[in-house]
């Protein structure tokens, strides 16, 4: 689900259509909206999972009215979502939810949480929207759409290597030290504006790489259609273009060798120290 088979032209890759991606937006909005009649709220009904996450009554409500917009409008296409479950139809339409990508923060009052929608088709990722209630930022991109900020086409950064360049991730603990030290050593400015408003910031051209060594599909699957339309590049840390691996690398494109290399500095590497 990542790329058409060889041979097969661009051309032939079926794109969105803005109907479909401002729906998707719409939905995502929406969602958001919804989240903010918890936020700053000290009863959340936070309840913590298996693993080890916490979970909301934001989070619930928000997957259901995404789920509920969904089979309204595309009654046919499958959900996959965070709260409820599902699973992506290989031959078919699916959508991805993330109700609230940064529960943690959001929790804790921090007002840079995201609500993530994407659709999947079987090429791979079809609409991507990152959606800031907080902020009233929404960032919506569609295969062959472009990546947009309300009125504004977003492109990457031009910034040509890792010396100074913005790098962001969601947590230090996902490192290895190695890698960790391969990024600064190569100049890179470390900062952990992570979870989804670290991709925000690099299709926006404001950062330069985010880094997500663990996370889980439905924080990715938005991201490689929005860096594609923005003129960026999304891999796994292994420089594979698969959002389901559960690990990414957004880039403004021109340095993505260069992070995808410093995340192979692993202990007992010639240099990984």
């Amino acid at each position: 689900m990542s790329a058409p088979p060889q041979g097969s032209a661009r051309d032939s890759v079926p794109g969105a259509g803005e109907d479909l991606v401002a729906a998707a937006r719409d939905i995502a909005s929406a969602a958001g909206s919804l989240t903010l009649r918890w936020f700053g709220r000290r009863d959340l009904g936070v309840t913590w999972k298996r693993d080890g996450t916490e979970v909301t009554e934001a989070d619930r409500a928000a997957e259901r009215l995404v789920r509920e917009r969904i089979g309204e409008q595309f009654p046919d296409d499958a959900i996959f979502g965070e709260e409820e479950g599902g699973a992506i139809r290989p031959d078919g339409r699916t959508w991805i939810v993330d109700p609230i990508d940064g529960t943690r923060g959001f929790v804790r009052g921090v007002p840079l949480y995201a609500t993530l929608v994407a659709l999947v088709d079987p090429y791979g990722p079809l609409v991507g929207v990152i959606d800031l209630p907080v902020l009233n930022q929404t960032l919506v991109a569609g295969r062959g759409t472009g990546c947009w900020l309300g009125d504004h086409r977003c492109t990457v950064s031009d910034h040509p290597d890792l010396r100074g360049a913005l790098v962001n991730t969601s947590d230090y603990n996902t490192f290895e030290p190695s890698q960790f030290e391969a990024l600064r050593a190569a100049g890179a400015m470390m900062r952990t504006w992570g979870d989804a408003y670290g991709y925000f910031l690099v299709a926006t051209g404001q950062a330069e790489a985010m880094i997500d060594p663990v996370c889980e599909t439905w924080d990715l699957a938005p991201m490689p259609v929005i860096m594609s339309e923005a003129g960026g590049v999304f891999t796994d840390v292994a420089g594979q273009p698969d959002f389901r691996n559960r690990a990414g690398i957004a880039s403004n494109g021109s340095l993505h060798a260069a992070v995808v290399a410093a995340m192979q500095s692993l202990p007992g590497d010639p240099d990984g120290g």
